[in-house]
């Protein structure tokens, strides 16, 4: 099947969109994202992150299906780590984002902050660790897997390293958190369009199966 230049690029833009809109959503989102839960700021918190809900765990994934069929141990261990990012992350967000959130908003303006609130931070901010570390893993192996296997073609790949540890440091607040959530959606984006674009056939393919 001859595949004319324009649906080259057409194609492109598409395996970018699918691989990158996670990462480049949630940087959006962290635009938004108050700095601060009180009163005021409760309803945005949790609205918020019940989109999160639905959006974190793309973002893992995303790398794991830059994989694609591969059965080596390093893909194996990309899988793991995105998984593990993918639940543990998902647990901040639930507990953390939208529990105390809406708790905070039902307490009513001009109350203290009650333990009962600042219990859900203390279980929910570890998990998020856990999440965090397991994303930096998971960008660190991919990133070296795809410039062994690709050379400097996948350079730009290497901003999923950076981008995960600014996530790991200030989950997606602006300006830092939001910045490494959207280096992590450019990453992830431009390995996925170098995989369809590979010398190789069955390793482009892989990555869309």
């Amino acid at each position: 099947m001859v595949t004319t230049v324009h649906g080259m690029r057409r194609s492109d833009a598409l395996t970018a969109l699918a691989f990158g809109l996670p990462g480049l959503a949630l940087a959006v989102a962290g635009a938004f994202h108050p700095h601060a839960l009180n009163y005021d700021s409760a309803q945005r918190w949790f609205l918020l992150h019940i989109a999160g809900l639905a959006v974190f765990p793309l973002v893992g994934v995303a790398l794991a299906a830059l994989m694609g069929r591969r059965r080596d141990v390093l893909a194996w261990a990309v899988r793991i780590t995105a998984y593990l990012y993918a639940t543990f992350y998902t647990a901040l967000d639930v507990i953390s984002g939208i529990a105390a959130g809406y708790v905070t908003r039902q307490l009513g303006p001009d109350t203290p902050r009650p333990d009962e609130v600042r219990l859900l931070f203390r279980i929910g901010t570890p998990l998020g660790e856990v999440g965090s570390w397991a994303l930096l893993g998971c960008c660190a192996l991919v990133a070296a897997d795809q410039l062994y296997r690709r050379g400097l073609l996948a350079l730009p790949g290497v901003l999923l390293v950076p981008g995960a540890w600014l996530v790991h440091v200030d989950h997606i607040f602006a300006p830092v958190g939001m910045t490494g959530m959207g280096l992590i959606g450019l990453g992830t984006a431009w390995l996925a369009v170098l995989a369809t674009r590979s010398t190789a056939p069955s390793d482009a393919a892989e990555v869309l199966r």
